[in-house]
């Protein structure tokens, strides 16, 4: 028999206070506090010797699995997918860059005390050992919803950039991070569209439901046709 007590975790979900950050304080400290935050797991992640090692990327995202799970009828995304899985054995897997990643940080996964800013993450079922610039360029994806309202493409990468920037800074704060690495953003924002396609499929599988094309539609066209997601690579 096991018993698990967890501590409940100060603070509250920005989605139960409206999306509305801690009164009184700029908006740039809670995306530099999430920054911050994912630079202090990656921190312990890179001096952390595990005695039971997680699953690798590689274990579950290679084209054996995937295309028993990708119904044969989205035969362009398997190829697509498959390309990707090619570029991603290429990257290095040293310590400075691989190692134990939570794998689903986002606002979600993790309280905000409105006194302080502090922030407290929970949520470690999905982590793995991948690179930790995954965990970054889902920060990247996510920053989606805070300019979305902006129809203007040029301007609305311009406030992902700030926002991301400010990320960066926190992360920087905590650990390095190599500039050939993030030179490799976009490769990274694939990596978490894939996750984020194999997810619903592997929901659809559990609860015996046919998949529904509009659900990762917008992920899989990126994939296929090469979109650059959420202005990256615009050059306005």
């Amino acid at each position: 028999m096991y018993i698990s007590l967890f501590a409940y975790a100060k603070g509250m979900l920005l989605a139960d206070n409206g999306y509305r950050y801690r009164e009184g304080a700029p908006l740039s400290e809670y995306f530099y506090n999430t920054g911050k935050a994912l630079g202090s797991i990656h921190k312990l992640s890179k001096a952390y010797a595990p005695v039971h090692r997680r699953p690798d990327y590689f274990d579950k995202y290679n084209m054996e699995y995937l295309n028993r799970l990708i119904p044969d009828e989205y035969g362009e995304l398997k190829t697509a997918v498959a390309k990707r899985l090619e570029s991603f054995r290429a990257l290095p897997q040293d310590n400075g860059c691989y190692g134990l990643i939570h794998f689903d940080f986002s606002d979600g996964n993790y309280h905000i005390d409105m006194e302080t800013g502090a922030i407290t993450v929970f949520d470690f079922d999905n982590c793995m050992n991948c690179w930790y610039m995954f965990d970054l360029a889902n920060l990247w994806i996510h920053n989606e919803g805070w300019t979305r309202q902006e129809t203007d493409p040029g301007k609305r990468f311009a406030l992902m950039r700030q926002c991301f920037d400010l990320q960066l800074q926190g992360y920087k704060s905590e650990t390095d991070l190599a500039e050939d690495m993030l030179e490799k953003l976009p490769l990274f924002i694939d990596m978490v569209l894939i996750e984020n396609i194999v997810d619903e499929l592997e929901c659809c599988a559990r609860e015996g439901e046919e998949l529904d094309w509009e659900d990762i539609e917008d992920a899989a066209g990126c994939l296929i046709q090469r979109i650059p997601y959420a202005g990256i690579g615009q050059e306005k």
